[in-house]
């Protein structure tokens, strides 16, 4: 009956259907995991669970994980055929509630996952003697992929770290598989210890594991990446420096530096950049981020695009002239139909995710792609943050710089005004803007449209007149309603 329950997670985790946050109600349709009663796992079990646990880590990334917050920010006007898609976080208004299904899904696949970990976690030494070394390699997988999973939920639930962490709420602390807990929120710094912990164990078990570009699982390049967002969240900006250019040296990754190397980057998922690029085919495993282009067939037109949303016109004048991030990113060479009218030329289209072709399952371009969790790129960022938070004004120009330089940009000093530009034209997209805007203490201002697009967005106070302050409550993510309803324990978040 257990090993049945096994293969039962395993299975549910490789097609990613991922259940709700399960910490309270007990299922009546299976087997409930009993807390510190071992599971002896065979040779075919571990590698279910390996499986298993990549599955789940791949699935929270691209969609509802990276275009919610790209909608929250200043990047992106809602079309006027948007029809109201991930609406109240794009407006933040009073329809911004803790019923709010976009957030909602990033803590229940964030816990449905660390379900899965925590469990083979728990289990991973009851196995015979030949199969520990291979147990304990996926135990380490584990760990990394839990350490991801609480800093991202930490960076969306909690407040940013700082002076307050030790008394403000992040979310529960969930290590061992119980579905009869109702525990309550840790706090953002023990929710950021339990990251260190976690990392610490995973590199220790992985430190043999050399990275290459597009390993499609965890590394120890990867480990130091998490490491590098960690100690740059924590402030600790000597380590957060130490670990970014630690990937950086290593050799493994090169920025794309010319137009095909863009295109097999970001076009054919064939570069040399991601850290980690899960794998990917027709039948599964692609990721999408498709509401920028949504593209149609039209027989009298050809493929065009319905975009829910446009970029603005601070997104489309961020780059400079050449800058190949613009060239292989933005196009106005295809028709965008909107409100009924084909218009082309007139505006630029967001197409950083346009499509691999080798995905693809028909003739019309389905936006999807290898899911790329971690890219070199990042690195140059965080090491340059780093470096000018410390002083090291010199050293955060060089690493800049050569970010810039490889991507056909002006160069500029290593103040802070330009390492936050560089993220803002290097990540979009990537689901970051929301933790930077949050680690910085910053908001933004209103989303201007782009010439040429103001007559075809939505408009009004809650759309391109939009402005955020730094401390605006909306930047931390509600407490799903669910949750608050079956688990008594749960204090929901200011404003909500």
């Amino acid at each position: 009956m257990k090993k049945s329950f096994i293969y039962m997670i395993a299975a549910v985790a490789i097609a990613s259907v991922l259940s709700s946050c399960d910490l309270n109600l007990k299922p009546t349709t299976s087997i409930a995991y009993v807390e510190g009663e071992p599971i002896m796992i065979s040779e075919t079990d571990v590698s279910e669970f390996e499986n298993g646990i990549l599955a789940s880590y791949r699935s929270q990334f691209y969609g509802v994980h990276s275009q919610t917050q790209e909608v929250m920010g200043d990047a992106f006007n809602a079309s006027a055929d948007y029809g109201n898609n991930y609406g109240s976080v794009h407006r933040m208004d009073v329809s911004f509630t803790d019923d709010e299904y976009n957030t909602r899904d990033h803590w229940s696949g964030h816990y449905g996952a660390i379900k899965n970990y925590n469990i083979f976690i728990e289990n991973a030494d009851n196995v015979a003697d030949d199969l520990k070394e291979y147990a304990q390699f996926v135990k380490g997988e584990a760990l990394f992929c839990r350490a991801s999973s609480y800093l991202h939920l930490a960076r969306h639930f909690g407040k940013p770290y700082g002076s307050s962490s030790s008394t403000d709420l992040a979310v529960p602390l969930v290590t061992v598989y119980d579905q009869l807990d109702k525990p309550a929120r840790a706090t953002v710094a023990e929710v950021y210890a339990q990251v260190k912990a976690d990392l610490d164990a995973a590199a220790a078990i992985l430190s043999g594991e050399t990275g290459e570009a597009g390993a499609m699982y965890p590394t120890i390049d990867a480990v130091n990446a998490i490491y590098a967002r960690y100690y740059l969240d924590t402030k600790d900006y000597a380590n957060a420096a130490r670990y970014a250019e630690g990937v950086i040296n290593t050799g493994h990754y090169k920025l794309a530096s010319t137009e095909e190397e863009m295109k097999a980057e970001y076009t054919d998922d064939n570069g040399t950049e991601p850290i980690i690029q899960m794998y990917a085919s027709k039948s599964e495993g692609y990721g999408t981020n498709d509401i920028y282009t949504l593209t149609n067939n039209a027989n009298d037109k050809g493929l065009n695009f319905r975009s829910y949303y446009f970029p603005t016109k601070k997104l489309v004048e961020a780059y400079d002239e050449g800058d190949l991030r613009f060239k292989q990113w933005f196009t106005n060479e295809i028709p965008n139909f909107v409100s009924g009218s084909y218009y082309e030329g007139q505006f630029y289209t967001f197409v950083k995710y346009y499509n691999n072709p080798a995905l693809n399952s028909g003739n019309v371009p389905q936006a999807r792609h290898a899911r790329k969790p971690i890219l070199i790129s990042e690195m140059y960022l965080i090491a340059a943050e780093a470096n000018a938070q410390a002083g090291n004004a010199a050293k955060a120009k060089e690493l800049l710089n050569a970010l810039q330089t490889a991507r056909h940009a002006n160069l500029t000093d290593g103040s802070m005004d330009s390492i936050k530009k560089e993220w803002y034209r290097e990540t979009v997209g990537e689901g970051l803007i929301i933790s930077n805007v949050k680690r910085w203490g910053d908001g933004f201002g209103a989303r201007a449209p782009q010439e040429g697009a103001a007559s075809l967005i939505m408009q009004g106070a809650a759309f391109e007149q939009r402005t955020m302050a730094a401390n605006a409550y909306q930047f931390t993510w509600p407490v799903p309603t669910y949750e608050m309803q079956v688990n008594p324990n749960l204090v929901q978040n200011e404003g909500f």
